[in-house]
């Protein structure tokens, strides 16, 4: 059976994007999470439903659409990011494709994310292409780095071809309430910008509490922020359903205040098929299918794609391939 026949979940038309909202501190006074339910919750979200066999393979298709595939590492070359490009564009064997009957899809991932220092090499790499460059900028991952110098990092990444900037926002503003510092440097970021999508990178691991994570989440969106994000990758604790679960209510909150969509970005320790459809899976269940849009959801992974490829080979033999198969960079 062609997976052109199981239904996939459908890309979201283009949205409205977020203006940025007055900050609104009385409406942070009313946030409180209740960490228990929160982990009642997330325990239920993989055993809920199972997708097998072409239904879970159409599921892991368009689970590659919402990758953003992530090089952010101390070694970091031209050649490493141009091999990741190279990923990009074919991020899975035309041979699997063609078993699946998928080979005319143009399937790609949502991103290539990379440092500033490698946007305009990765641009280049993907030229011809549909898919847009990500950049981490404003001193990645502490963000502690003068305000001045973060917003140049920026102006410089859009200038080099970055469709989206991925910020690090000051982790001690969260904990200590200061949540118009937050809200004035998010804001900033925002106009730095310009026409490129800003994706606010939280670093939930050093927050504290689910109750914090929500409010720095709200602010985020109130400073117009396009997108919130776990983690940089480089915490203790990265992307677990607790606090997405923290952080997709607070988008549905500002959703249902604004009528305007936020995305959600989980990032740092995302390497399985199976996490991936459990992600999906509570996108669809908590936000909608329209939130399975790469416009409105992403994962921030380097190894991800690796095992969703094996998965799809298994679909199609009957076996499992060594990871050496399937080489990403």
């Amino acid at each position: 059976m062609s997976l052109k026949a199981v239904e996939m979940p459908h890309a979201a038309e283009e949205h409205k994007r977020n203006p940025g909202f007055d900050l609104d501190l009385g409406w942070l006074r009313h946030v409180r999470m209740n960490r228990s339910a929160l982990e009642r919750r997330a325990a239920t979200i993989g055993t809920r439903r199972s997708v097998k066999k072409q239904w879970q393979a159409a599921w892991l298709l368009h689970a590659i659409t919402n990758i953003d595939l992530t090089t952010l590492n101390g070694d970091d070359s031209k050649g490493r990011v141009e091999r990741l490009c190279a990923k990009a564009r074919q991020p899975v064997r035309t041979d699997i494709l063609t078993a699946l009957g998928v080979e005319d899809l143009g399937i790609t991932p949502g991103a290539v994310c990379v440092y500033h220092n490698f946007v305009a090499d990765a641009v280049a790499a993907l030229e011809g292409t549909n898919i847009p460059v990500a950049a981490v900028s404003t001193g990645f991952p502490a963000g502690l780095t003068p305000l001045a110098t973060r917003i140049a990092e920026i102006e410089a990444s859009v200038k080099a071809g970055a469709k989206e900037i991925d910020i690090v926002i000051e982790r001690h503003q969260v904990l200590t309430q200061d949540w118009q510092g937050l809200y004035d440097q998010v804001k900033a970021f925002r106009a730095a910008c310009g026409e490129a999508h800003l994706k606010t990178i939280l670093g939930t691991g050093e927050l504290a509490t689910q109750t914090n994570v929500a409010k720095a989440s709200l602010v985020c969106m109130m400073a117009g922020a396009d997108f919130i994000k776990t983690s940089t990758g480089k915490e203790k604790v990265n992307a677990d359903l607790v606090t997405s679960l923290s952080m997709i209510r607070m988008i549905r909150w500002f959703h249902e205040e604004t009528g305007i969509e936020i995305g959600y970005k989980p990032a740092g320790g995302i390497s399985k098929a199976k996490d991936a459809i459990t992600y999906l899976a509570m996108m669809k269940d908590e936000l909608g299918n329209q939130w399975l849009s790469p416009h409105l959801f992403r994962f921030g992974a380097s190894s991800l794609l690796n095992d969703i490829e094996r998965q799809l080979e298994h679909n199609v033999t009957g076996r499992y391939a060594a990871d050496y198969r399937q080489p990403l960079v």
